[in-house]
């Protein structure tokens, strides 16, 4: 395993694991304040800032989420990760299954490494 992949496992990782606390102060510490998801969903691209998500997120409950990072590369101080996703979340009420494939990009600044763009497109959900 590359160590460019180990080390995009570890941010993901602990991604998820703020995710599920919802855990603002950590999440804060990996997402870049100019952070920014587009998500393919429909005709029209949908945007959100970093203050957009973690709003969305007080709506969530995460159910389950399972990643597996297919390709990773870096450039100097940027790592662009393809990674396939799949999450079960309450959504408002309401249950939600997706598998999504998504393009993080992390820059590496003075306090770590923090993802600034991730790009989010369905795939369809197999059952395997």
């Amino acid at each position: 395993m590359s160590a460019d992949l180990s080390l995009v496992q570890k941010l993901e990782a602990a991604w998820r694991t703020a995710l599920f606390a919802k855990d603002e102060i950590a999440l804060r510490q990996l997402i870049h304040p100019d952070f920014q998801l587009v998500g393919v969903r429909g005709s029209e691209p949908q945007a959100l800032d970093l203050d957009g998500w973690i709003a969305a997120l007080a709506n969530m409950d995460v159910v389950d989420l399972v990643v597996d990072i297919t390709h990773c590369t870096r450039v100097e101080g940027t790592i662009v990760a393809t990674v396939d996703a799949r999450w079960s979340v309450r959504y408002l009420g309401q249950v939600i299954q997706e598998r999504v494939l998504l393009s993080d990009i992390w820059v590496e600044g003075s306090d770590g490494w923090q993802v600034i763009r991730r790009h989010s497109s369905p795939l369809p959900c197999d059952q395997a």
